[in-house]
């Protein structure tokens, strides 16, 4: 499904040049659940927004279900955005006085769908991400940090996209809201979605069934995970 050939990443200040990833290379297949770790200035932020498609190499080849992404036009790159990619934040990026519900709808709104086909969408979604059924027309300003993080899951799902690409997911959340939203990850890759996570946390990264190290631009460790099942110790 991914497949990232000697990726570069260089930054240019003036006559500074900053090179933040330096020849990254790896696949992921469908289903799987990858972690990226590493610490803050390690790079794993720049890979994530390559493999998002919100910036590109300098150098390399990005591959997404066959289609180079480093050489697509920015409006070729929206589509992918929207379509092929589901994006989950640490800071939920919800709209603060809207209801869950038309949050999660949010993404379809060029879909070409009814009013009522977004509607049933979205309720479908957000049952799926395991949000309280009471709490649709809730505003999103009213809910948990684990809930807003579930609307924030849903949301990611309403376009039925490739991958799911999860942000630092539980870095505004204390240990047992952590908890919750992990085991959500874990039960959606059961049900045979592809997620990658992007993490500094050792517990959280644990939680999937490979763990991918970045330091310093390039890749440490590559490795098979067994993933923690309850994330809690």
């Amino acid at each position: 499904m991914i497949e990232c050939k000697n990726l570069v990443k260089t930054y240019t200040n003036g006559d500074i040049k900053t090179t933040v990833l330096n020849g990254v290379s790896f696949k992921i297949k469908k289903g799987e659940f990858v972690s990226i770790i590493g610490p803050s200035g390690s790079g794993k932020s720049t890979l994530m927004h390559i493999l998002g498609a919100l910036d590109t190499p300098t150098s390399g080849e990005y591959f997404l279900d066959g289609n180079e992404v480093s050489k697509l036009a920015d409006d070729e790159l929206s589509d992918l955005r929207r379509n092929k990619i589901g994006f989950v934040f640490q800071s939920f990026n919800l709209l603060p006085r809207t209801t869950v519900l038309r949050n999660v709808m949010l993404p379809l709104l060029y879909s070409g769908k009814s009013q009522l086909e977004r509607e049933e969408k979205a309720k479908a979604c957000l049952r799926y991400a395991g949000m309280e059924e009471n709490k649709l027309y809730n505003l999103s300003n009213q809910l948990s940090g684990g809930q807003m993080q579930r609307v924030a899951i849903a949301r990611s799902l309403v376009n039925d996209p490739a991958i799911i690409l999860a942000d630092e997911p539980t870095g505004n959340l204390d240990t047992k809201t952590s908890a919750v939203v992990m085991q959500a990850f874990q039960e959606l890759n059961r049900k045979g979605h592809t997620i990658i996570l992007i993490t500094h946390e050792m517990d959280v990264a644990d939680c999937a069934n490979r763990i991918i190290h970045v330091r310093d631009g390039v890749i440490e460790k590559d490795i098979l995970n067994k993933p923690k099942d309850h994330f809690l110790p």
